[in-house]
């Protein structure tokens, strides 16, 4: 293999690692897939097309060995290293079907298209959106929850409170300002968070989100016409942004993923 090919694997091999953690439950257990596929290149570098994107030739590699090769050994302690919302992710996911699972991380986790994921786990762009709506249909089963909606548009927060409701979700208030968003929060502790950064009275829908963090674990959404103020380059940023204006479809898939990952979003103020 060229040094050029392998360069570009090697760029490729975290994002494999993030998947196959996502996908088998576990780092070690995860990286034990990961090995293998090094070494079958190793072994023999024509595993690879040369001629086919390198990512995808990566993933459908892994996919070729996890379908056909009898659980590995991880060397280690495979569940030691989940924290409490990958361990809750790691429970919905095994409730799914295999190729749902499949689907929805290699989409939602990984940002394959469905044509591409098609290319890797087999099957064509339809038959691929077909598994992941199934599987976000699966979540939303597993994930019903209260949302706080911190919003200080009328007519937007109207628009995501008839979002979360069609996900079978409940709203549990609709605050305007930091302080609402901090006492709501506390009263209800909500599952979800849709929050806002620029507030009624000048305040600031970050700092209302890190005064909640301090006090509980909850997975949160910012919806802004502000991006700017949380993509930063600075960490912790945001797990899941959506800039306005926004389509409805965009917010409904982010609740699905935000509620199946759980994934907290503290930043920095």
């Amino acid at each position: 293999m060229s040094s050029g090919r392998t360069s570009e694997v090697a760029a490729y091999l975290p994002y494999l690692r993030r998947y196959a953690r996502a996908l088998s439950g576990s780092q070690a257990s995860g990286d034990a897939y990961v090995r293998a596929c090094l070494q079958a290149i190793l072994e023999d570098p024509a595993v690879l097309d040369e001629n086919e994107n390198q990512k995808t030739a990566l993933f459908r590699l892994f996919h070729t060995l996890w379908n056909t090769t009898s659980q590995l050994d991880p060397s280690g302690d495979g569940e030691a290293d989940l924290n409490y919302f990958e361990q809750t992710a790691k429970e919905r996911l095994e409730r799914m079907q295999p190729v749902n699972r499949q689907a929805l991380l290699l989409t939602t986790l990984e940002g394959f298209s469905p044509a591409e994921v098609g290319e890797i786990i087999g099957g064509d762009e339809d038959s691929v959106s077909q598994l992941v709506d199934e599987a976000i249909g699966e979540i939303d089963r597993q994930t019903t929850t209260q949302v706080l909606i911190i919003e200080d548009e009328p007519l937007i927060s109207m628009d995501l409170s008839d979002i979360v409701r069609t996900l079978g979700h409940s709203v549990a208030a609709v605050a305007r300002t930091k302080d609402q968003a901090v006492e709501a929060a506390l009263a209800s502790r909500p599952g979800l968070i849709l929050a806002d950064i620029q507030l009624a009275d000048g305040s600031s829908g970050i700092d209302a989100v890190n005064d909640i963090l301090n006090e509980f674990d909850v997975p949160v959404i910012f919806i802004t016409s502000f991006p700017e103020r949380l993509l930063t380059g600075d960490r912790p940023e945001p797990t899941f942004l959506i800039t306005k204006p926004f389509e409805t479809d965009t917010v409904k898939a982010a609740i699905s993923q935000a509620m199946f990952f759980g994934s907290t979003s503290e930043v920095a103020a």
